[in-house]
């Protein structure tokens, strides 16, 4: 993903790769290691971005993580995890990637091996990481409230 321009992706790849998405029902409060500290103008940004996070996302409550950070939620205890500020990714270096945008938010796709999808955004002032566990992600919708919030919040690159 080295181009200004996001390579189309169709749609039933992703979905494919969203079907993949196993399930957590575990409501405890996640434990998730902030990125590292990012600038001061991404910090402020994911500050943003946190105050308007939702307070649920596919039927699930929002439970900060620990340690609190502005840099970091989740919902549904570890079934949803967002952090904000991460480092960008090599794998968006790779022409292969997957890739697709959700109402003018560019997204980087990758499976995990514990089944579940990493979400990163693209072309945003922060990169935004959104971990999505094993069968949480059974339809396209499940970041919709997430997307939102990011498109509000944290400024386009281009």
């Amino acid at each position: 993903m080295t181009s200004n321009r996001l390579r189309p992706l169709l749609i039933p790849s992703l979905a494919a790769v969203l079907a993949l998405a196993g399930c957590t029902s575990d409501d405890a409060r996640a434990a998730v290691t902030p990125p590292p500290a990012p600038a001061a103008d991404v910090a402020k940004v994911c500050a943003a971005l946190h105050r308007e996070l939702p307070e649920t996302v596919a039927g699930r409550d929002r439970i900060d993580p620990e340690p609190a950070s502005d840099l970091t939620a989740a919902w549904g205890g570890a079934a949803i995890v967002l952090r904000c500020g991460v480092p960008r990714p090599a794998k968006m270096d790779d022409p292969m990637a997957l890739g697709a945008e959700w109402d003018g938010v560019g997204w980087m796709a990758e499976e995990l091996r514990s089944g579940g999808v990493r979400f990163t955004s693209t072309y945003r002032e922060a990169y935004v990481e959104v971990v999505v566990a094993q069968g949480v992600a059974t339809e396209v919708g499940v970041l919709d409230p997430i997307v939102a919030a990011v498109k509000k919040t944290v400024p386009p690159t281009v």
